[in-house]
């Protein structure tokens, strides 16, 4: 069998240029095409894909007809969303509206059958959210993109630090100060710390920079290392 390898370098050019394009096109349609799929968006996906997928491998067809393609429903799926941000019929048509399937503790039969959903589906979803018991659920929703939003019953619910009375301690995002052995420096930056004060720090835990694969200090100024051996300390840095 001859393999013809002017062939198969068209199909490795049209691979990078379908890749490029859909990136290209993703993007602009930004990420929520990508997180949260309505009905009309996975319709829009799978096409795009479907249009690049048969330009990439179909040699006898011309290529620029598949990027057109994708480049018009691209462009449709973006007036669409952009369409549904100024227009709430548009976004009812397009996208769709939650649907309840709990409400109150009670089990709405023709909001089930609505969204295509039997029972054991139903309880599927409910165990998935950590629910085994529906009795507990006051409201269930399905919402747009297919996933299912739990409120629980007032007796259900997780006690919070609220309800007990308990003054809680102050959270926020933890910064990357070293990667894989590199010093973040934009990111000590935001924090107001210096290399200096890093290395010092990493000095006094007998660590070395190149053995370090991640470094963090979280808002109460902790500072945790994970070394080659994911070995963790912690340590207040406020004295």
């Amino acid at each position: 069998m001859n393999t013809n390898w002017a062939e198969v370098l068209d199909v490795v050019f049209r691979s990078f240029i379908s890749l490029l394009t859909l990136f290209l096109v993703t993007k602009a349609l930004g990420k929520k095409q990508v997180s949260q799929l309505s009905l009309f968006d996975y319709v829009i996906g799978i096409s795009i894909g479907n249009f690049a997928a048969e330009a990439t491998i179909n040699t006898e067809s011309q290529y620029m007809n598949g990027v057109v393609a994708v480049l018009v429903f691209g462009f449709v799926a973006y007036m669409i969303s952009y369409g549904t941000l100024k227009s709430i019929k548009m976004r009812r048509f397009f996208m769709g509206v939650p649907t309840i399937l709990i409400q109150d503790g009670k089990l709405i039969k023709k909001n089930l059958r609505k969204v295509k959903f039997d029972l054991n589906d139903l309880l599927e979803e409910c165990r998935s959210n950590n629910y085994f018991d529906i009795s507990q659920i006051k409201y269930a929703i399905m919402e747009v993109n297919g996933k299912l939003s739990i409120l629980p019953k007032d007796e259900n619910r997780n006690v919070t630090l609220k309800d007990m009375n308990l003054k809680p301690q102050k959270e926020g995002i933890c910064a990357n100060v070293i990667i894989d052995g590199n010093i973040m420096y934009k990111n000590l930056e935001n924090i107001h710390k210096s290399e200096k004060w890093l290395l010092k720090e990493l000095k006094l835990r007998g660590k070395d920079l190149k053995d370090v694969l991640l470094a963090t200090v979280d808002v109460n100024d902790k500072l945790l290392i994970y070394d080659e051996n994911m070995e963790v300390e912690a340590e207040s840095i406020l004295e």
